[in-house]
């Protein structure tokens, strides 16, 4: 049903010191800017930064993962030194957790493989995680996007799916590197048919509008997902 992660919005305090953040230490460059936020391109998928003047804000100390080009980990090891990273091996996979000036935690994660890759800019954002009340509801909602549970914490209190792109799910708690999950995040899929997709979870929305990408809806952790067109 869904077909991308179009955006993935976060509210910042400063948005010179979160654009600095984002160009410097991950090379982004912005492709659009007006006076509330900044829209930067990652593969296929846009982080936006945005100031709250309205809602949806964005996300607070939201955890999420850019992925990173085969053979560039040590690269981005060094590039990210001075953040005191931490790492996480995953069995042939790895990753590197820092935080930005608002809290939110940024992974970037990839092979380590036998590359000397430059740390030029991430490919895309490959997970993001939510904070939310009711696991068993949350699930629900998102699994009827058809969204597929692949691992769940020992403690039953997390869930792992997989879509367009990894979505954890997290009952309040501390993850790797003390992250949390997003509250009131806003996200951004692209289908083929929002009003149908908003019609998937409608018994777990509590918001529903119109809005020039398709149809925006409020789940009931109060996060904002909107549905836009193909191409």
């Amino acid at each position: 049903m869904l077909t991308r992660l179009a955006h993935l919005a976060l509210e910042v305090e400063d948005i010179d010191a979160a654009r600095s953040f984002y160009v410097d230490r991950f090379g982004l460059q912005a492709a659009s800017e007006t006076a509330p936020e900044l829209r930067f391109p990652v593969g296929e998928t846009d982080l936006v930064l945005r100031r709250p003047t309205g809602v949806p804000r964005g996300g607070l100390h939201t955890h999420f993962a850019f992925s990173a080009a085969p053979g560039t980990l040590a690269a981005w090891r060094e590039r990210l030194a001075t953040l005191d990273p931490e790492e996480v091996d995953f069995g042939g996979y790895r990753s590197l957790y820092v935080y930005d000036p608002d809290g939110n935690c940024v992974e970037i994660g990839g092979e380590e493989g036998n590359g000397s890759g430059d740390a030029d800019v991430p490919t895309g954002i490959f997970e993001v995680v939510l904070e939310v009340g009711d696991l068993d509801t949350a699930e629900a909602t998102y699994t009827a996007l058809g969204f597929e549970p692949v691992d769940r914490g020992e403690s039953r209190r997390r869930v792992r799916l997989r879509g367009p792109m990894e979505l954890e799910l997290w009952e309040p708690q501390l993850g790797l590197a003390d992250a949390r999950g997003g509250v009131h995040a806003d996200l951004g899929f692209e289908t083929a048919d929002p009003a149908a997709a908003a019609d998937a979870i409608d018994e777990w929305t509590t918001a529903r509008e119109s809005v020039d990408e398709g149809v925006r809806v409020r789940d009931g952790d109060g996060h904002w997902v909107t549905f836009g067109r193909l191409p």
